[in-house]
């Protein structure tokens, strides 16, 4: 286990799309942390995917991913994973509404080399991302519980990884 300091910036990185129901539960998350952790993290809303996770995240040595998660389970089921303990799967993130979900993004990014030391993703199980469609009630209700857990990890971070 290795434990990052506060004296090393994090950088919390919600994305998603604010017009597809469900889908913008990653950004509501980051807009609400904003407010909340000061100066103990970088706060990023990006309603761009794919790739460009990957340049979000260079030069972290610590951060926390919050997208919406589509398994089967119920709409604001929470799920949190170490993607720095070893590959995440992709049956959370099977469909994305961005070209390349974060999962793809994350596992590239760890072929290449260019993962960051610690990265911890929260998923939010959806229900309805079509567009023009509202944040469910379920949702909603979970991204408070987000917050909290984020926030309650931003106290003592630690990940699993080699050094």
């Amino acid at each position: 286990m290795r434990s990052i300091g506060a004296r090393h910036p994090v950088r919390i990185i919600g994305l998603g799309n604010l017009f597809r129901g469900d889908d913008a539960a990653g950004l509501l998350a980051a807009r609400r942390l904003k407010d909340l952790v000061g100066d103990r993290a970088e706060v990023i809303e990006a309603e761009l995917a794919g790739l460009d996770v990957l340049d979000l995240m260079a030069g972290a040595p610590a951060v926390f991913l919050i997208d919406a998660a589509r398994s089967g389970r119920p709409a604001g089921t929470i799920h949190r994973l170490d993607a720095s303990a070893g590959p995440i799967s992709g049956d959370l993130f099977p469909h994305s509404t961005h070209v390349l979900n974060a999962v793809d993004a994350i596992e590239l990014g760890r072929t290449l080399g260019l993962l960051p030391p610690c990265v911890i993703v929260y998923g939010v199980e959806v229900g309805d991302t079509t567009a023009g469609s509202a944040l469910s009630p379920a949702v909603a209700g979970a991204l408070g519980q987000v917050v909290e857990r984020v926030l309650r990890e931003l106290e003592g971070i630690t990940c699993t990884s080699g050094s």
